[in-house]
């Protein structure tokens, strides 16, 4: 496997399971973090970077360790590169460490934090999350410091090798997510546009959809996804002898939208969202009595996609079964359908990712959600309520196997920014 598929797969985020830690206050944060067996990976890669008398030391420093599961799901070639390039290895570590001793209260007020290494780390309080890792085991006590564990690897911004796409050619597949699709279609437009030599397909399908294509069925190189990957999906991909490996892209807001013609709703709470799209509230007047008396019309993602999760998941507490039940849903995997039905009434309302509204914007109008406007500032700061990470998978394999795939991946992350 190359370097630069090596230094591509460490840009990573897992979400993985957590064995629960007993909080400790004897020692510093290498004697308790030594002192856990769910510490012991983390402990000796510190160790390896020649870190341990730093964090041995005065401080007091706050760490977000992974656990040792996060390690285990990383590539054993990314592990290695790691330890063969200290440099590097430092700057991963020290990315996951900020001065002062905060606790998790501490920590979920900040819109960011700046890092040992130099770099800020996002904070979401409203989902527990530093950078898109999830913060699973809190204030664990040192001498010097003190201890979260998160459920993710994070890693600061590596530069990666210029990419010359004229120099590779051939097929890359990509399909899934709907939210992720303009995205993912707009670095393919620019990889052709710089000199790629060969075909680039990219459909919109659906998260759910998108994994089945990509660990069922084996046929895509890269997937799609406005969720994580599920453990089901997972063991799909090792039936088919895949090792999905994740590439946080950005955060999103998820855009609640309604008619242009609406001029009443401009903004709803959370249990609003409850109560309109499970159909308690029949008509508008059932959520707010100022409003019309008129039946709300519903549009929604399907239950492939990753939208459609992550809104259950939010609103309804991860139980689909209110929404599914509610009298006259609309439910679609095409977006565009969305976009025809909420345009289509001032009476209708529906959902998609934010991207997705930024084209359409002059045909619907976005509502604030508890009193925050869906934009990429709030989105980012994890201030407006319905903000989510964005994925694309790919698998070591078929990097190692398909050099124009690492070549297109490498572009992609290097250029989703600009």
């Amino acid at each position: 496997m190359s370097k630069r598929i090596l230094v591509i797969a460490a840009m990573l985020l897992l979400a993985l399971p957590f064995a629960s830690i007993m909080a400790q206050d004897a020692g510093t944060i290498v004697d308790v973090a030594a002192g856990s067996e769910d510490f012991s990976t983390l402990v000796s890669l510190v160790e390896a970077a020649g870190l341990t008398e730093t964090l041995a030391g005065e401080g007091p420093f706050t760490v977000f360790a992974p656990t040792n599961d996060a390690f285990a799901k990383l590539p054993q070639p990314v592990v290695d590169y790691l330890l063969a390039n200290p440099d590097l290895l430092t700057r991963v570590l020290t990315y996951h460490v900020v001065p002062g001793a905060l606790t998790a209260a501490d920590v979920l007020a900040a819109p960011s934090l700046t890092t040992a290494e130099g770099s800020d780390l996002t904070v979401n309080a409203a989902l527990s999350r530093v950078n898109g890792a999830t913060i699973i085991s809190t204030d664990v006590a040192a001498s010097n410091g003190v201890i979260h564990a998160i459920d993710s690897v994070v890693l600061p911004t590596i530069e990666l090798p210029a990419v010359d796409p004229l120099a590779v050619a051939d097929n890359i597949i990509a399909a899934g997510s709907s939210t992720v699709y303009p995205v993912t279609e707009r670095m393919a437009d620019l990889f052709n546009q710089d000199g790629f030599g060969g075909t680039i397909t990219v459909d919109s399908i659906g998260s759910g959809a998108g994994f089945e294509r990509f660990c069922v069925n084996a046929e895509t190189d890269i997937s799609n996804a406005s969720r994580p990957i599920k453990d089901s999906e997972l063991e799909a991909c090792a039936g088919n002898g895949r090792t999905p490996i994740e590439y946080f892209i950005a955060v999103d807001a998820l855009a609640v939208v309604v008619s242009t013609e609406n001029t009443f709703v401009d903004n709803l709470s959370i249990e609003q969202l409850n109560a309109i799209f499970s159909g308690t509230a029949a008509t508008w007047a059932d959520v707010n009595p100022e409003w019309p008396a008129e039946a709300i019309r519903l549009f929604s993602p399907g239950t492939d996609s990753g939208t459609f999760d992550y809104f259950v998941e939010i609103v309804f507490d991860q139980d689909e079964t209110p929404i599914l039940n509610a009298s006259g849903i609309q439910l679609s995997e095409d977006d565009n359908v969305l976009v025809a039905g909420v345009e289509g009434s001032p009476y209708a309302i529906g959902y998609f990712g934010y991207a997705y509204y930024v084209v359409n914007q002059d045909r619907l109008r976005a509502v604030n959600i508890e009193g925050v406007e869906p934009n990429a500032a709030t989105a980012e700061s994890g201030e407006y309520p319905l903000s989510r990470p964005l994925f694309i998978y790919s698998d070591a394999n078929i990097m190692a196997e398909k050099p124009q795939v690492p070549a297109f991946i490498n572009y992609y992350l290097s250029n989703v920014e600009a």
